[in-house]
């Protein structure tokens, strides 16, 4: 649905028909529903004949309301006053919705109630653990690019001093090591809340991947890796 469409269907609160009408994908025929329907909340069984699933997602509002899951109104102000059920200015808000639909039906996400990533999203995975990754994420690139600063800096007194690269004295070496190792430990590493900081889980996975994107290159081998990795991975258990 565009983001025009949605607009016209959103509004901060509905009549029971109307939720129903949209739940059911059915906004098309909306004004053939409203006038069959009229002033009456709950339709009768042969008026919704033609569109099943509309007469089930009525009675399942319906069922909601009436036990105390889903909070109602008339006119758009909170009431869940009982005597509300047969009457014509019954109404549901936006917000209420938002939350009963999210809890008894997550599946169920129509563009009228949530947005495009909210759509897309697994049912078990919510909006607020998304959000911390996105931060987690943050964070490991501020760390990666700090890392990346030390290193050139270190390139550049090495160059300075007139020492070749392939020959680092013995604090270089350490720095390197610590560098080297920190990265390996982001990369195999979990956040705060537990999310993997990257797609490998082996320092295997990861000798395997610079194989593959850099053969060729001096000290790009398998005994090569190993030996260096591991050397980093001490350096670092051991600072």
């Amino acid at each position: 649905m565009c983001k025009s469409d949605c607009r016209d269907n959103c509004r901060i609160f509905y009549r029971p028909i109307e939720v129903a009408i949209r739940w059911s994908g059915l906004e098309r025929f909306e004004s053939r529903i409203l006038e069959i329907v009229g002033a009456r909340c709950v339709p009768d069984p042969d008026d919704l004949s033609e569109w099943p699933m509309l007469r089930l997602n009525i009675e399942r509002i319906f069922d909601a309301m009436r036990n105390h899951e889903l909070a109602y109104g008339r006119a758009g102000i909170t009431c869940n006053d009982p005597s509300l059920l047969d009457d014509p200015r019954l109404t549901i808000r936006h917000v209420d919705l938002r939350v009963w639909m999210t809890r008894f039906y997550p599946s169920h996400k129509q563009a009228f109630l949530f947005d495009d990533i909210e759509r897309q999203l697994h049912p078990a995975i919510s909006v607020e653990a998304v959000h911390a990754l996105l931060i987690d994420r943050e964070a490991l690139r501020t760390q990666l690019a700090a890392h990346q600063r030390e290193l050139e800096a270190l390139r550049k007194e090495i160059k300075r001093h007139g020492v070749p690269d392939r020959v680092l004295a013995t604090r270089s070496e350490t720095t390197y090591l610590n560098i080297v190792g920190g990265l390996l430990t982001l990369l195999l590493g979990k956040s705060p809340s537990g999310a993997p900081y990257s797609s490998f889980e082996t320092m295997d996975a990861v000798i395997s991947a610079l194989i593959a994107h850099h053969e060729g290159r001096p000290g790009i081998s398998e005994r090569t890796l190993w030996a260096k990795l591991a050397a980093a991975k001490r350096q670092v258990n051991t600072a």
